[in-house]
């Protein structure tokens, strides 16, 4: 019945041709998934928005789609293409596909029979099997497209058929527009295709369509002449009320200037009145659009309520998530919007704080640390400001019920809090004299020839946090120190507390003329697509739960990670522990802040402390502190009823919970912690020294304490004033990072026209390599 449908339909001027491989059967709309109905007529603003794209686009640029060679298809490329589009397609959304590709195919298939024929004529002339080298005369498009038309659609069949998808071609020239009633006709034909769940693969007829006029196209809303795909797939979008058109070419998006000179760099967001910024290169390798023509037509679908990205679709290391990205909101290709944000991008916001952050760099150690003391002095003048914003935060989260409590305690901000902060920042600024500029070695390599090693910044930090205003002016005062440049985004909970505290930040900064140094980012970017900014940014430092950490850790391919992905921190109750110290290290190590990284997480006990009144004492002690227990699966065994067996030996609680474990000795404590642990935080309580220096020299953590809790694993408590987080990691910094941590070295030589080729065998000069006494403050 539905193809009888189709078929009743009036005579119609351009070609569509239905894929005859599929079921007739179609799914119901009604089923789908996806169902978000959004009035057309306005353009997404933002990326984000981009998830709401019910009916899309997919144009196929002919780079995309042909090989190398302009002969053929790209096979690979276009089956992950039609994996995407199939992907969305079943999400519910309506799919349509804009492709190139014939004329290549046709060729392809032409050159085989003309090789094929010539050396069948050839070998019945010759009567030899030997053949002479044949050449392939020049190929006409339009009988190449008329060759490659049919091969091309029983391709897309194919490969839809794999995903239970039904496709139909359909071919047009510039008269199906711009004819009433054939555009009519085309309208109501695509719109029951989708109807009925059937993807449309649409093309001009490149075998009738007559050459593309220079100039004729894209002269107002209504008009656009079809000269090329990019023109058709514009043009097809307003049509059909579309929300989302994705071109595909072989360039990563649109450029300031021509792609591959030194200055070109990728535009995020194209705003129309932007044409003027931009210089066109030359045109893609095939097809018979360009650049200029992509973005002439993304502006004519733009003007008409349809979004537009232009990304690249032949980069193997994107194409297949290409498509599936852009629908999620990703920061991938060139985003066309009408809507420019009030603010600076984030790249602009990244060159306005490395350029800020070189002006911090060269500013005198007192300078540098009178900023951070005007931090800590307006932290507690502007503390009403800073509590008002964090009661406004607290209060939102506490209604909209998405944080656990853990992450409410970390949002919260007190007095206290703020004037630790403030004895913390002071702290710091004493430190801060000896940092950016220290000489750590002098070398007399020969005579007039010497060589310094000296401290100096990182460059541009991001550091991504959830939850912790506090660590604002924590992280920001180390920035600060050190003389980096600062990204920071924090999670949207705290919103108001941390507009507060950054703009008191660049208050401070500005009594040096160096306010654009620490920049906030407030915009809508992911977290994923910050860490893409491999060429801006030098290092990232998550500060967060293990899943964020992960997350960054996993994206951030070009870009270092400084932190831990897990706290998993144990305390070890050996055989000669004191009892005393043993319930007062536990439950502080434990109680005192559970959400807290350095919190206990394992409690390890000797197996002679069972069932003696060491043991009872400390487990009368949890259930005090109400502290949920969990039973490793030795401890478990000596039980017989014993608390819920744990999951896992590997848990970070994060809250008033902890695993109990029996081991029968302080090596078998140090082997589970080497199995179990993150290398964050370990401790071992007992009175015998042998013993203790066994566990601190053996285990093998950034952190290791003998008779203390883990809670003191923090950079304020270890007298850096501030951290910048926890590092677990065994290369740059270790444990709690502070002002050292954000400083790299370079190396600084001063000599007098001196060349390598003078200490050569022939040369005057000889290597004395002398190490010069650096005397304690000594600067560059």
């Amino acid at each position: 019945a539905m193809f009888a449908r189709l078929a009743s339909c009036s005579p119609l001027p351009f070609r569509t041709r239905q894929s005859n491989v599929c079921p007739v059967y179609i799914r119901a709309f009604s089923q789908a998934k996806f169902s978000l109905p959004r009035p057309h007529g306005k353009s997404f603003a933002h990326r984000s928005e981009l998830k709401q794209a019910k009916r899309i686009v997919v144009k196929l640029g002919s780079a995309v789609v042909t090989r190398g060679d302009e002969c053929g298809l790209a096979l690979g490329r276009l089956a992950s293409i039609v994996e995407q589009v199939a992907m969305l397609q079943n999400q519910g959304r309506e799919m349509m596909i804009v492709t190139s590709g014939a004329v290549a195919f046709g060729k392809q298939r032409l050159r085989h029979e003309i090789l094929l024929s010539q050396s069948v004529r050839q070998a019945l002339h010759s009567g030899q099997n030997q053949l002479k080298d044949m050449s392939v005369p020049v190929l006409e498009a339009r009988a190449c497209a008329a060759a490659g038309q049919s091969g091309l659609m029983a391709l897309y069949e194919a490969m839809f058929t794999q995903y239970s998808i039904c496709t139909a071609q359909i071919l047009v020239t510039n008269l199906d527009f711009h004819d009433e009633q054939k555009r009519r006709n085309l309208n109501s034909t695509l719109h029951e295709l989708l109807r009925m769940n059937i993807v449309p693969i649409i093309n001009t007829n490149d075998a009738v369509v007559p050459p593309p006029v220079p100039n004729s196209d894209l002269q107002g809303v209504n008009v656009i002449s079809i000269k090329d795909n990019d023109s058709l797939a514009a043009r097809l979008a307003v049509e059909m009320k579309v929300d989302l058109l994705i071109a595909l070419s072989d360039v990563q998006g649109l450029y300031d200037s021509p792609p591959g000179t030194d200055d070109a760099k990728l535009i995020d967001i194209f705003y129309p009145g932007d044409q003027q910024s931009i210089t066109y290169g030359t045109k893609s390798r095939v097809g018979i659009g360009g650049m200029e023509a992509k973005v002439k037509a993304a502006l004519w679908a733009l003007q008409g309520g349809t979004s537009v990205i232009i990304a690249n679709g032949t980069d193997p290391k994107v194409t297949g998530h290409v498509i599936t990205d852009i629908v999620e909101g990703k920061k991938v290709g060139t985003f066309f919007s009408e809507v420019k944000p009030a603010g600076p991008t984030v790249e602009q916001q990244t060159e306005m704080a490395r350029h800020a952050g070189r002006t911090l760099a060269s500013l005198l150690p007192e300078q540098r640390a009178e900023i951070i003391c005007c931090l800590a002095e307006l932290l507690i003048e502007k503390k009403e400001e800073i509590l008002n914003a964090n009661k406004k935060d607290m209060e939102l989260a506490t209604t909209l019920g998405r944080l656990s409590q853990p992450l409410i305690n970390r949002l919260s901000l007190s007095t206290a809090k703020l004037n630790s902060l403030a004895i913390g920042l002071r702290q710091l600024a004493v430190s801060s004299r000896n940092s950016v500029g220290r000489v750590l070695r002098r070398t007399r390599v020969a005579n007039n020839l010497e060589l310094e090693q000296i401290t100096v910044p990182i460059g541009v930090l991001l550091v991504i946090f959830e939850s912790r205003p506090d660590c604002l002016p924590q992280v920001s005062a180390l920035a600060i120190a050190s003389g980096n440049a600062l990204l920071l985004k924090g999670g949207k909970e705290a919103s108001n507390t941390n507009k507060i505290l950054h703009q008191l930040t660049q208050e401070a900064l500005s009594i040096h003329g160096v306010a654009d140094a620490i920049q906030l980012v407030s915009t809508r970017e992911e977290v994923e697509d910050l860490c893409r900014l491999d060429k801006m940014i030098d290092l990232i430092i998550p500060r967060g739960s293990s899943q964020l950490v992960r997350e960054i850790q996993r994206a951030a391919k070009g870009i270092p990670v400084l932190g831990h992905s897990e706290g998993i921190c144990h305390v070890y109750i050996d055989s000669d522990a004191s009892i005393d110290k043993a319930l007062d290290i536990v439950k502080d190590s434990k109680c005192d802040y559970p959400a807290a990284c350095n919190a206990m997480e394992t409690l390890l006990i000797h197996r002679d402390l069972l069932r003696t009144p060491v043991f009872d004492q400390i487990i009368d002690m949890l259930r005090t502190e109400q502290v949920k227990i969990h039973a490793g699966p030795r401890f478990a065994s000596y039980l017989t009823f014993s608390p819920s067996e744990v999951k896992s030996l590997r848990t970070e609680y994060g809250d008033l919970e902890c695993c109990i474990e029996v081991v029968d000795s302080m090596q078998e404590a140090v082997d589970h912690i080497h199995k179990y642990g993150s290398s964050h935080t370990d401790v071992i309580v007992t009175e015998n020294e042998e013993t203790a220096e066994q566990f601190l020299q053996q285990v093998d953590s950034a952190c290791v304490f003998w008779n203390s809790s883990s809670r003191f694993a923090d950079g304020y408590r270890f007298g850096l004033g501030a951290e910048v987080g926890i590092s677990t990691a065994r290369i740059h910094a270790r444990g709690p990072v502070g002002l050292e941590g954000l400083l790299t070295t370079k190396w600084v030589l001063r000599g007098e026209g001196h060349t390598v080729a003078d200490f050569s065998e022939q040369g005057s000069m000889k290597y004395l390599h002398e190490n010069i006494p650096v005397p304690q403050g000594s600067f560059n």
